[in-house]
């Protein structure tokens, strides 16, 4: 947002890049807890952890940085660059996250495979059994 509005887009505001700015900090809380937590967990020293969980948000700011700098080479690459991060997003939760919440426990449709039930529009109710 920053690198557009100083590149003079008439559809950014300064205002709006300090709204989005903000709201990519305070997201960054929840990812450096989601990094400090386990390693707590795990024996780590409380400084130890809570440095690691600060230094994996610090990419970011960097980046940003990175983008004002660069700004006439970056800008055109910007729509590729972010279509990158989210599929980057979209791989870690479907490879890490997703498997990691099944773990240890059996997953809603298998655990009531004989008892999964599902209702057409006029409210008959009809039992299907799923091969999982």
């Amino acid at each position: 947002m920053f690198a557009g509005f100083l590149a003079g887009n008439a559809g950014i505001a300064l205002f709006e890049a300090i709204i989005l700015a903000l709201g990519i900090a305070i997201q960054n809380i929840p990812e450096g807890a989601i990094i400090s937590m386990p390693l707590k967990m795990k024996g780590e020293q409380k400084g130890k952890a809570f440095t690691s969980g600060v230094l994996s948000g610090v990419v970011e700011p960097i980046a940003a940085f990175a983008t004002v700098l660069l700004l006439n080479l970056v800008v055109p690459f910007l729509p590729y660059l972010l279509s990158f991060a989210a599929g980057a997003m979209i791989f870690v939760v479907a490879e890490e996250l997703i498997p990691e919440m099944h773990e240890g426990q059996k997953s809603a449709i298998r655990s009531n495979r004989s008892n999964n039930r599902f209702c057409n529009h006029d409210g008959t109710r009809h039992s299907i059994r799923l091969n999982a």
